[in-house]
């Protein structure tokens, strides 16, 4: 019976949540038209929809939107056109997010929803962004064309990388863990450093270190870090310490269910889940926010479990290796995280792995494989 009635619950949110995010929309296809002085961005949908800009490119030519209670079947991506260098619709915690690389400076002209109307069959979303000195673009010959997204499969990486933060724990204040022949803050610095170099070859990451340098960065900088680069994972790199120098093996971490309602302190006016609400029922943001913070601890645990199935390639496992806890970096409500413990540096055999700088390169492979793993789910491609 408290099954049932927890599943009637379950429910009920998820439904609340999509009446109050948008309408349950789903994306049909996404076209692009235009050139490089503007370039207009039409993403077509079966019921109305709204969206909300969380990155608008000013800083870093990287424009993101999420688009509440919209839902998209599977990943669709395209090449640019214009002003659009590359793009990606794919579904982010608490519906759809489109993201967009920029070719150049822009900006965000204009923005809105069109009704079904002179034959158009469906809603459709649209974004025009316009170069910020049309004066400087050379724009190319022939008139405007779009691109459909038919729903053709593919295998090879498109320009618009994944975001990947990097949290090097520890740092100048705070040495961590003390080992034989130093201390942590140095091995999760070269580990970070080395993970960073390996992700960034494939050309498929952007990466952001919450630290390169030997400098303390404070918990709660680190997952702001995190939320304003969109992050899409957020892996932490420590070595663990122990009492028994026989001690050894890696493990993860992610957040416990009871420390979720810290992250409230992490969570702006601005987040989508909370300007759902600011026009009426303050408890459908309530409902929003544990639905987002419920999806990001699938994910966290979905990469947690691959992440230790590549590293058991290169370094033991603790018996219980994937745990949970409320540790201070993992309490981005929206971005999946894990904690990583490398090894055991009061361990002998651990602290030599974790030095040896060919070791530790061959450990962070396999990290780097699994996140390659955690993000090989089959795209979908634009067609021309």
């Amino acid at each position: 019976m408290l099954a049932a009635a927890g599943a009637v619950v379950g429910c009920l949110a998820i439904a609340l949540g999509a009446q109050a995010a948008g309408t349950g929309a789903d994306v049909l296809k996404v076209r692009l038209g235009g050139d490089r002085t503007e370039t207009r961005i039409v993403i077509d949908l079966d019921k109305a929809a709204t969206g909300r800009i969380a990155a608008d490119g000013q800083d870093d030519r990287r424009v993101v939107m999420n688009l509440p209670g919209v839902s998209v079947d599977s990943e669709l991506q395209g090449a640019g056109l214009g002003l659009v260098k590359a793009w990606v619709v794919d579904d982010g915690p608490g519906g759809a997010r489109l993201r967009v690389d920029l070719a150049g400076d822009a900006v965000i002209k204009r923005r809105f929803l069109l009704p079904p109307a002179d034959g158009v069959p469906n809603y459709r979303y649209v974004i025009d962004i316009a170069a910020r000195d049309p004066a400087k673009v050379r724009v190319a010959e022939g008139g405007a064309r779009f691109i459909s997204a038919p729903a053709k499969p593919v295998k090879a990486a498109l320009p618009l990388k994944k975001v990947v933060v990097i949290d090097a724990g520890h740092g100048g204040k705070d040495p961590g863990t003390k080992g034989a022949e130093g201390n942590e803050k140095d091995v999760t610095l070269a580990a970070a450093r080395s993970l960073k170099n390996q992700l960034e070859k494939t050309g498929r990451y952007k990466v952001v270190m919450t630290r390169d340098a030997d400098v303390y960065v404070d918990h709660a900088v680190r997952v702001q870090i995190a939320r304003r680069a969109d992050a899409d994972l957020f892996i932490s790199l420590h070595a663990d310490s122990g009492t028994d120098p026989t001690l050894r093996g890696a493990s993860v971490y992610t957040l416990a269910d009871r420390a979720t309602g810290r992250s409230a302190k992490f969570v702006s006016k601005d987040d989508w889940f909370m300007q759902a609400g600011s026009h009426g029922d303050h408890g459908v943001s309530t409902i929003l926010l544990d639905l987002t913070q419920r999806m990001t601890r699938n994910r966290s645990a979905t990469f947690a479990e691959v992440l230790l199935n590549r590293v058991s390639d290169h370094q033991p496992l603790l018996r219980r290796s994937h745990r949970e806890a409320g540790l201070a970096v993992l309490l981005a409500p929206d971005v999946p995280a894990v904690l990583l413990e490398m090894g055991f540096l009061t361990n002998a055999a651990d602290e030599a792995a974790l030095r040896d700088p060919g070791r530790r390169t061959r450990l962070m492979g396999s990290v780097a494989e699994a996140i390659d793993d955690y993000f090989g789910q089959p795209t979908k491609l634009a067609s021309n």
